[in-house]
This record gives structure tokens, sequence and C-alpha cells, in this order.
């Protein structure tokens, strides 16, 4: 087989560009087989992808083209709008104006963790390192039909759903803001597009891990100046639930200016509170989800982090609402069952810790060991009845 390498497009660049064209040119290179074809992609990690360091910074050191394997939480043009819209670079006027955007997030499966962004842009060419020529942009119709591509399983044209499982392959990626996302690595060459084809058709979506705002942002600032609880090897804090599905209970709603749809990503903020200190911010769908809540209500949805640095990934992170709902009262029932006692509450308050104690005038309160079953939205304790009484209440954990 004969393998012809097409040369760089002929264009004044410098600096991190020329950088950035001589190592993709290398990369291709490498991809070559001893036979002339190309070499098969690679399965790849979501814990790989998203390792960082100390700083919250990528230390992913692999190669391409490799492939995820996970599920759409999102649905194409859910996050982001992506109705065509070319810009010029006009002498700097357009800078940073994007145009068409498109994003899906794709969550591992067990037992890989975390998940990972998946996103484009027609107006490469208004970034201010690129060259403003506009042969980093997409036309119109060029963007339609990139929208196209990624929108719909490349075999069969199913359009993918969020809740689809799918496999992603990727020939480029680049970090920023806290997370290691698959893109195009804001080039309009066809050699770095990522694919992402159908599997299981409504394989169906993970359940939402449950989570207290304890879980993820503390009330005291950092040495670093954040609030956010960050933990490098993803134990714990933010970085544990990084793109994933997500159900975070007991908010308030602080602000309702972003509680909106059909505006840019920007605009679709707002903050809500435990009441407990913290806050947090939820960013808005592009779709109604009802009126804000002027109650106690838990968001379901992805866990993302943009802390809009290259260098410092340590805070940052946010909620993208998919659905809300009123929270659960954290109390427990019991019910006598014989010679034993039946304590149950919602299931869905996955991060309370049942406890008891032996007098409440000076509590000495300890964590039931007794695992709970669940069955019809309730965890369940069974309790043999003993001397002396025991009281239980619950307790909000991380």
């Amino acid at each position: 087989m004969n393998v012809t390498l097409i040369p760089l497009r002929r264009q004044a660049i410098s600096g991190p560009r020329i950088a950035s064209r001589i190592i993709r040119a290398a990369r291709l290179v490498a991809c070559i087989g001893l036979t002339g074809g190309l070499l098969a992609a690679r399965a790849e990690t979501v814990t790989n992808l998203e390792a960082v360091d100390s700083n919250g910074v990528s230390t992913w050191n692999g190669t391409f083209p490799f492939t995820v394997t996970g599920v759409l939480l999102t649905d194409p043009g859910e996050m982001l709008d992506s109705t065509p819209d070319f810009i010029p670079w006009n002498n700097g006027a357009g800078v940073y104006q994007l145009g068409g955007q498109w994003q899906v997030f794709v969550q591992a499966l067990s037992p890989d963790r975390g998940g990972i962004e998946c996103w484009m842009a027609q107006n490469y060419g208004n970034l201010p390192w690129e060259p403003h020529d506009g042969s980093d942009s997409y036309s119109n119709d060029a963007w339609a039909a990139e929208v196209q591509r990624v929108s719909y399983d490349p075999s069969t044209g199913c359009a993918l759903h969020k809740g689809d499982l799918v496999t992603v392959t990727a020939n480029g990626a680049l970090f920023y803001g806290g997370m290691f996302n698959i893109n195009e690595e804001h080039d309009t060459d066809p050699a770095y597009n990522f694919t992402i084809s159908l599997v299981t058709s409504n394989y169906g979506l993970p359940a939402a891990e449950v989570i207290s705002l304890s879980s993820v942002i503390g009330t005291n600032v950092s040495a670093m100046g954040h609030y956010d609880i960050f933990d490098p090897t993803r134990a714990t804090g933010g970085e544990h639930w990084q793109g994933m599905r997500v159900r975070i209970n007991a908010l308030t709603l602080v602000t309702t200016n972003g509680w909106t749809t059909n505006s840019d990503w920007s605009s679709r903020f707002c903050t809500v509170t435990d009441g407990e200190g913290r806050q947090f911010p939820l960013v808005h769908p592009l779709y109604d989800i009802g009126p804000p809540p002027t109650n106690t209500f838990d968001a379901t949805g992805v866990f993302l982090q943009e802390s809009g640095s290259a260098t410092d990934g340590m805070f940052g992170y946010e909620l993208f609402v998919q659905e809300v709902s009123p929270s659960d009262t954290a109390a427990v029932n019991i019910a006598r069952q014989g010679s034993a006692v039946v304590l149950s509450w919602p299931a869905s308050l996955g991060n309370w810790q049942l406890q008891c104690s032996d007098s409440l005038s000076a509590p000495n309160w300890t964590a039931v060991t007794n695992s709970p079953t669940t069955a019809n939205g309730q965890s369940t304790v069974v309790w043999p009845i003993t001397t002396p009484q025991k009281f239980f209440r619950l307790l909000r954990v991380q």
C-alpha cells in the first residue's frame, strides 16, 4: 500500500502554532505502520485520560488514535447551540466568536470511572492564536455537515441520544480548565476528527450518584484561594465525580437570573446553597426544566469543571442540570415488626448516614453498621429490639 503524506498548509504561522503543526505531522508519520497501513485505534480509559497532578493539570501522555466506550449522558444540542453562524475574524472584531458549537458527555463503564467531554466549534479561526484567513473555520454548509456527522451513527444513520452506549474514536484532544477533552484540536483538518459509533441503542443512563455540596465544596478558603474540594488522586472531592451523572440534594436557589433557556452558556448560570455556608453554580440546559424551585430541591445532571485556566485545575466545578425534583425529607421512619424495628428513609438520601445513641440527654452518636437494603425507593435496616433503648437519626456525610 502506498502512502502519501500531504504537506502542511502553507500559511504564516509562528511560535506555538508552528510547533503544534510539527508535532501533528510527526504524530501522523508515527501512525503509519510498517506495512503502509494506519495503526488501529487502541482502547483507553477515562481514568487515564482524566488523571491530574497536584495542580489539577493533565498527566496523560498517551498516543492517538484511541477509543473510549461509555454511555452518552447528553443529547447533541442539549448543552450548546450548534446553529451555523460563520463569523469572520474581521481584524479582531470576531475574536472568540466561535459560532455554532457542539458538545456531549460520555460516562465510562465500570470498573473504569469518570466521564469525558467531546467538543467542537465552527470558528476556530477566531481564536487569537489561530490563522485569521478563514482556513481554520468552517463555512455554514461545512459546519452543518460536521454536526450531522457526529450526531448520527456512521454505520446505521441512527440519531444518537443520551442513554446510548457508544464508542468514541479520538484523533485529537486537549486539556483546559481542569478537564481533558476529546476535540479537533481547533483544526478543521479531517485528520483530527473524532467519530461516535453506536454500540447499543437505549442502553440506559447510569444511576445518578447522590451527593451533597459538602462532598465537593468547603466553607473555608484553601491556600490557593479555592473553596472546591480538590483531590489529585480523584478518590474524593470534585475530581471523583467529574464528567459523571450525579444528583446533588438539599439545594436552595440563591440567584434565579440564570434559570433560563435559549441563551449563551455564560448566561445560563445560577447559584445554589445548601444552607450551611456553601454556594455552588448550576448551568441550565437549552430546554425548559420548569420554573425556578421556590423550596428545597435536588438537581440531577452532569458534574463538570471549568476553571478557566490551563495551569490550575483545582477549582471550577459546576453542575449541568438536566432535571430537578423536590428534596426528600431527611427523616427516619420506624415501624415495629415482631421482635425488631424496621428503620427506613428515602433511598435518594444516599449521602446521609444512619446513626444511633443510647441517650438524648448525653448522646454518643455512632454509625449503624448494618448495611441497608433498597426497595421501592426506600433504604431499610432491620434492628432487633434491645435494652437499653436506642435513638436513631440521619446525619449528612460527604
